[in-house]
């Protein structure tokens, strides 16, 4: 069934999308995490191990012109045996309102040590991923992306 689109009809609906966009600015905006929250975050999911650099390879792109869809891949160095597996895999975004991004719960059979998703990027910013293994060790990387276009409502 369709609606037939009246001139009044059509118009209407402009000038009322017109007013929600003219507001759009005026909403209040989330700002990005602090330092401490993104520790705070990490240390939720790791407790007291500390991640010690390597391991783990983020592939994202350099430069990101929109912010609302950022490929991301993330890849262990792990046999992926019953006795040396990862078991998770966690994205930490420290600009983003809420930097705990993703989680990927892996086991021995799931082959690879590799996961792929797009994420959304508040802005500018070193992105973190971080590896935990069956020892109960964790390995992290570091990334840099540069964000033109914010997807995250942040401070301003």
């Amino acid at each position: 069934m369709t609606i037939p689109m009246h001139r009044r009809l059509f118009l209407s609906l402009g000038m009322k999308t017109a007013a929600v966009a003219g507001l759009l600015p005026l909403l209040p905006r989330a700002a990005g995490a602090t330092d401490a929250q993104l520790a705070d975050a990490m240390r939720q999911v790791l407790g007291p191990t500390e991640p010690k650099t390597g391991r783990v390879t983020i592939e994202i792109p350099p430069l990101a012109e929109n912010g609302n869809s950022v490929p991301v891949t993330v890849s262990v160095d792990s046999p992926m045996t019953a006795a040396n597996y990862v078991k998770a895999i966690y994205l930490f975004s420290p600009v983003n309102p809420l930097p705990d991004v993703a989680h990927f719960y892996l086991g021995p059979r799931s082959g690879r040590a590799r996961v792929q998703t797009s994420i959304r990027l508040a802005n500018t910013q070193n992105l973190h991923a971080v590896a935990v293994m069956s020892d109960g060790s964790a390995w992290m990387q570091t990334a840099e992306v540069i964000v033109t276009l914010s997807a995250c409502i942040d401070a301003g």
